[in-house]
């Protein structure tokens, strides 16, 4: 097991851009696990209900745990969304995070390079905002001695 401290999210993030009249907002948030991951993205997606996408992509754990990531593609052809996203949050060393990006479809198609670097790019900005915490790993033991009293 590895005991070695990590960075968490501090606080969440919520950054937006314009990419050929197509509305990106990009949501990080601090998810300790996996269920609390999934949590966020329906958040996020009931919030944002009418939007053509919500892409999204945890790392729920250790950064360096790739059982507790996940991704999707929301309806974007495969590999532009979720792929892009979840890259960027691990290669940023930062655990039990989590990223949804929002996208209000503007009429002009952007392409499968234009999507990675629209759905990747929104996610990297949003990085750059983003505190945090290191997290130090705890184990908790008890101890248990005997002892003589002398005479």
């Amino acid at each position: 097991m590895n005991n070695a401290p990590y960075l968490i999210p501090l606080s969440p993030v919520v950054t937006e851009e314009e990419i050929k009249k197509s509305r990106f907002i990009t949501y990080l948030a601090h998810t300790p696990g996996i269920d609390s991951a999934k949590a966020f993205v329906a958040e996020i997606k009931a919030k944002h209900a009418d939007a053509r996408h919500n892409c999204w992509a945890f790392v729920a754990g250790r950064p360096d745990d790739s059982m507790s990531w996940g991704f999707s593609d929301d309806g974007e052809p495969s590999g532009t969304a979720g792929k892009p996203i979840l890259a960027q949050l691990t290669g940023s060393g930062v655990g039990e995070i989590t990223a949804v990006v929002t996208r209000y479809y503007g009429g002009i198609r952007l392409g499968t390079g234009g999507l990675v670097k629209a759905y990747g790019g929104g996610v990297q900005q949003a990085l750059l905002q983003l505190t945090t915490k290191e997290k130090a790993i705890t184990v908790q033991f008890t101890l248990s001695c005997e002892y003589l009293t002398l005479p």
